[in-house]
């Protein structure tokens, strides 16, 4: 079973696509005997080497080792080789295998339209090179057909995880984790490991809020599910990097961190409406941060004041927490400093550890627990990232000019001193903003 997007584009604007692709899909679909209770997607833009032999991989896993009825989509995005031709090929000759084809390439854009328009009880997706180990899938699923669970996402970040790959990707991808945790307070451990799977009805009520369809959906999709009470469950899994990896690391990542802004507003605002998807689900009374509205009915946790503990409490907390983050911000340099310049580094290395820091000291210094607020203090704490960032690429900078072949230690010991004044200057500013926002 095919569906070329391409046959119906002609007919359609560019924004009716993904729906004309949904019509057709739920169509064909119908035609099928039976529902399937897992369906898989598989995302894929010019996988024309290893298209063929993954599918068929999974097919005889899930075949031979999987208890329950399944669908496999390969959902193409605007591939230029072969790749159609071979999803065509393995929809007719495997059964409970399907292909479609979309005009545009985004990840985001084939998930929303293939699991909008599936009928299945659990809705998947894998990446094409099978980089997670498949004996996971069960553990993956089995929550979410039980019900004891609404998403389920593979972590590379568990203990129990075993993965191979760079220490480039390594490091990203910590510290893009550490980002969200810090910007958007989320708790589930590794937003970008292609292995996740939802129910369908909780996936009717979040797909129509998720806005990207390109790499970040994953993140939205689970921070939308995180903020409406949901519960995810995470499966540690076993992970072998792919080397001819086709994402483009520093276009996703800016793609995300807009992503990250957008969202991070959004909620602030009220512009999207967890409150509703919560009562759909069910959710109201339970919500991840929530223990009940404020008098202006915005949901909270407990609202303290920047004031609320003496100025000494408040220096030795504020000290203690700087003192870690500068720590964790040159051993984060140090690494980084192996693959980017020393501007780059210092530039990844101090944002990271700034919107952690933000975080903490909302909580721990300043006593401050109030969701609301949150995307207004990292905005403040980025002004206070702006101003470190300039303190320490200046010292590099001096320190470049005034001695050229400086080496490592020289450049660490210049950045701490930088550090320092930049934490005195970050002190007296929290305590100012946090204080006035409290009051």
């Amino acid at each position: 079973m095919t569906v070329d997007s391409e046959a119906v584009v002609g007919r359609e604007s560019v924004v009716g696509r993904e729906s004309v692709v949904g019509r057709e899909f739920r169509r064909d679909q119908a035609a099928m005997p039976g529902v399937a209770m897992l369906h898989v997607v598989i995302p894929v833009y010019n996988e024309q080497v290893d298209l063929e032999i993954c599918v068929r991989r999974l097919h005889a896993h899930l075949s031979t080792t999987f208890p329950y009825t399944f669908q496999i989509t390969v959902a193409d995005n605007a591939s230029t080789d072969a790749t159609p031709a071979i999803a065509a090929g393995l929809a007719e000759d495997l059964p409970g295998v399907s292909a479609v084809r979309f005009a545009e390439k985004g990840r985001g854009r084939a998930l929303h339209a293939v699991w909008t328009a599936s009928e299945a009880t659990v809705l998947a997706y894998m990446d094409v090179d099978l980089s997670t180990d498949l004996a996971a899938l069960l553990p993956l699923v089995a929550p979410l057909i039980s019900g004891h669970s609404d998403l389920a996402i593979g972590t590379r970040l568990s203990p129990g995880s075993r993965v191979v790959r760079s220490v480039k990707r390594e490091v990203i991808s910590r510290c893009y984790n550490a980002v969200l945790h810090g910007a958007l307070s989320v708790r589930f451990s590794d937003a970008q490991c292609g292995f996740k799977a939802i129910r369908r009805e909780v996936a009717e009520q979040l797909l129509p809020l998720v806005e990207d369809r390109s790499w970040f959906f994953d993140t939205e999709l689970l921070v939308l599910a995180q903020r409406s009470g949901l519960r995810i469950h995470e499966v540690p899994v076993d992970w072998v990097e792919d080397p001819d990896s086709r994402v483009d690391l520093v276009a996703t990542a800016l793609d995300d961190l807009k992503g990250i802004w957008r969202l991070g507003r959004g909620l602030a605002t009220g512009r999207v409406p967890i409150r509703k998807v919560r009562a759909a689900l069910g959710r109201d009374r339970i919500g991840p941060d929530r223990i009940g509205p404020d008098r202006g009915g915005r949901d909270r946790v407990g609202c303290g004041r920047a004031g609320s503990a003496g100025l000494g409490f408040q220096l030795i907390r504020f000290a203690a927490i700087g003192v870690l983050s500068t720590i964790a911000y040159l051993l984060l340099y140090a690494l980084l400093r192996g693959t980017f310049n020393g501007q780059a580094a210092n530039l990844v290395a101090l944002l990271v550890t700034a919107i952690a820091n933000t975080a903490v000291n909302r909580r721990v210094t300043f006593g401050i627990r109030d969701g609301t607020t949150a995307v207004r203090h990292q905005l403040q704490g980025l002004l206070i990232f702006a101003i470190g960032f300039g303190l320490t690429s200046g010292s590099l900078a001096l320190l470049a000019a005034a001695v050229p072949d400086a080496g490592r230690w020289a450049e660490l010991t210049v950045l701490v001193v930088a550090n320092m004044i930049a934490t005195v200057v970050r002190f007296v500013l929290f305590r100012t903003w946090l204080a006035r926002s409290t009051g």
